[in-house]
């Protein structure tokens, strides 16, 4: 089968497009046949090796981590899908590699594909679904009624989250460039920040929770804006200790976290806050909440651009560049 691979870490000269044997599966997986797989900051975190004390990966690797496709083969344990079914799904983070004409998906992480979207809308969805899932609502526990403030509501995650948190009856505010204010107005957000004009933290106040997609200055400053109580979460740089403990990381690479992550728990003491890091975790029933709300049309996808498999290096590259809204989608 063809696939976008790696044998070892570095830029997007490492990633090599050719034929590798197609993956076994064992008896709880299924083979999914790959209609189309998007793009995410993850992955070239992964092809650089940022991800490898996490993450340690054997060559040669395929990328891609969010899939849409359709069953070629059932494994002899699997009860919800049969050959045939249209699915989506995060793949497992230690078994990646949607960017291939197949992938293995475990059954606990598919969910069946929203019948009302193409293949190329589906595989937008999964990482930055269950991202805004988790974070709103697992970590954040965003209510009806209360605030948040959503960075970068024009990227992956931001355009989801905005939709998600409006579904939730909360009040959202989000940072886009003018350029995108209009994308912002069409997703719900009631309070829009064009951030070349005005600092965010002049213009919102006393929120409830902040979603971090940026992480520098920015998460720096999101402190304030925060009522006592709040919740700032981040998936921006690098993992807290609490998430080492959960990976089972050594009491060394635990302090190693600690210590990169003090100068946020110090703020968030400051303005008395919380201050979370969330590494999602694929969820195939979690997914299958988020296809009904696709379905129901009360959250839409966002895509900017398609590129084949030959041009994974250029999908990369363009998802590397931030200027994408939206996501960014191959096709095998």
């Amino acid at each position: 089968m063809n696939a976008a691979y790696i044998n070892r870490y570095g830029g997007n000269e490492v990633i090599e497009i050719g034929g590798l044997p197609k993956p076994s599966i064992g008896p709880n997986d299924l083979l999914v046949q790959v209609k189309a797989a998007s793009v995410n900051p993850i992955d070239f975190k992964i092809r650089d090796g940022q991800t490898r004390l996490m993450l340690p990966y054997k060559f040669p690797l395929i990328l891609g981590n969010d899939s849409a496709g359709v069953v070629a083969e059932a494994g002899a344990m699997v009860t919800r899908f049969k050959t045939g079914d249209a699915i989506f799904a995060r793949l497992e983070k230690d078994r990646i590699g949607a960017f291939a004409e197949y992938a293995v998906v475990s059954e606990a992480v598919a969910a069946m594909k929203p019948r009302n979207l193409s293949f190329v809308e589906a595989a937008s969805i999964p990482l930055v679904g269950l991202t805004s899932w988790q974070a709103l609502l697992d970590v954040a526990g965003l209510k009806s009624s209360q605030k948040v403030l959503i960075h970068a509501g024009s990227g992956g995650v931001g355009a989801f989250a905005i939709q998600l948190a409006k579904h939730l009856g909360a009040t959202v505010a989000t940072t886009v460039s003018e350029h995108n204010t209009a994308l912002a107005q069409r997703l719900g957000a009631d309070v829009i920040i064009d951030y070349h004009k005005a600092k965010f933290d002049d213009v919102v106040r006393d929120y409830d929770a902040v979603l971090d997609t940026l992480g520098g200055e920015t998460q720096a400053r999101s402190f304030a804006v925060l009522k006592k109580g709040g919740i700032l979460v981040t998936i921006y740089g690098v993992p807290t200790a609490k998430v080492g403990r959960e990976w089972g990381l050594n009491s060394f690479v635990r302090a190693a976290m600690w210590f990169m992550n003090r100068k946020q728990f110090v703020m968030a003491q400051r303005h008395g806050v919380r201050y979370e890091y969330l590494f999602m975790q694929p969820n195939g029933e979690q997914l299958g909440a988020i296809g009904a709300l696709l379905e129901s049309g009360k959250i839409v996808p966002v895509i900017d651009r398609v590129f084949p498999l030959t041009q994974a290096r250029d999908a990369l590259a363009y998802s590397e560049s931030g200027r994408a809204v939206g996501k960014i989608i191959i096709e095998p």
